[in-house]
């Protein structure tokens, strides 16, 4: 909205002209977005305290989580919108469909997250809203937002799945593209959700995701650097790293408030949007696979929870102490801290490697 605006006195006024550079607005993304969630963060906090918007615990948990956590403020994921929204609308170019589509699943997904999370408080229980309508919810929105990206969206590339570590390997996937995109959005959602159970623990990996991504699609969306590393140039794609700037300030921000000890916890509201958020750059992208790559410690964290389910359905068995897996070390002993802090080093290694995919091909 501003930078449409700053673009009509671009001719009257030339220095302006620098807002035309795209790695300036994402540097002007993350520095607004991480000052707003800073500023608002302590009175957030102790007006949540007050209102007693406190996070429900897990009674299977482990033990010291009952204690520790217990009174602890949750929806901080409001903060993260506030903070994302704000900085987009500041100096993203709204006319572009790209962003469009991804702030339609950051908020549609964000007041999804913020709808269980006021269940869980009102019921004072973590179990918040049943599973079946909170899954329907998912794929309603993101059948939504997909159908809307490819109503607007023409060109022929969008359907393709493309391999890293290949150069023109890639799959037309045809009409299949809109239930694979859906699983693509749902799945990273939940992903990121079950992974927030520690303090930090989802913050870090999604900066780091959020940074590979403002990476990649500033050189998807630009033709010399997409033709120099042999990936697909995607026109207008570029904006999207000003999205993805604009999480990396505010999960930033976030973290301030979010390392351990908590003083607050980011909730479904922020978890469910930032994780579907993450899925749609990834289909914009066309890097879905890379996606799972960088963000790999959430499909570990997603697949202990389904391997667990299976075990203990089909054999009655669990082959986890406890799922998700953060919380299996945390019964094997290790401390929070400990399971935090490696659990990031993974993550790290992770979006390495997802870079690396961009030149070996």
């Amino acid at each position: 909205m501003f930078y449409n605006f700053l673009l009509d006195y671009v001719e009257i006024f030339t220095f302006l002209n620098v807002f035309k550079y795209i790695t300036f607005r994402v540097g002007l993304a993350v520095f607004t977005s991480l000052v707003i969630v800073l500023i608002i963060g302590g009175p957030f906090i102790k007006l949540f305290s007050n209102r007693k918007i406190l996070n429900p615990i897990r009674e299977d948990g482990p033990g010291d989580h009952i204690i520790k956590k217990i009174g602890t403020p949750t929806m901080g994921g409001l903060l993260i919108l506030i903070g994302i929204i704000v900085s987009v609308f500041m100096w993203s170019d709204l006319t572009n469909i790209y962003v469009i589509f991804s702030l339609y699943i950051l908020i549609t997904f964000g007041l999804l997250g913020a709808f269980d999370d006021y269940q869980k408080i009102k019921n004072n229980n973590s179990s918040g809203i049943s599973f079946r309508f909170k899954l329907i919810s998912q794929i309603f929105l993101a059948l939504v937002g997909v159908s809307f990206l490819t109503y607007y969206i023409n060109y022929n590339e969008l359907t393709n799945l493309y391999f890293p570590f290949f150069k023109n390997l890639f799959i037309n996937l045809g009409w299949f593209f809109i239930p694979f995109s859906i699983f693509v959005i749902v799945g990273s959602s939940n992903a990121v959700n079950l992974t927030d159970g520690l303090d930090g623990l989802a913050t870090v990996p999604v900066i780091l995701v959020a940074a590979c991504f403002a990476f990649i699609s500033y050189v998807a969306g630009n033709i010399i650097f997409s033709d120099y590393l042999k990936i697909i140039y995607i026109e207008g794609s570029g904006e999207v790293s000003i999205f993805c700037g604009a999480i990396i300030g505010s999960c930033l921000g976030f973290l301030w408030f979010n390392a351990p000890p908590a003083k607050i916890f980011m909730g479904d509201t922020g978890s469910l949007s930032l994780g579907g958020s993450l899925g749609a750059i990834g289909i914009i992208t066309k890097h879905e696979i890379v996606l799972a790559i960088t963000g790999g410690l959430f499909v570990l964290e997603a697949v202990s929870v389904i391997v667990q389910v299976i075990s203990y359905k089909l054999t009655g068995k669990r082959v986890f102490k406890m799922a998700p897996i953060h919380h299996h070390f945390e019964k094997k002993g290790w401390p929070e801290s400990t399971v935090v802090i490696r659990f990031w080093i993974i993550s790290i290694i992770l979006a390495m490697i997802g870079l690396a995919t961009l030149k070996l091909r």
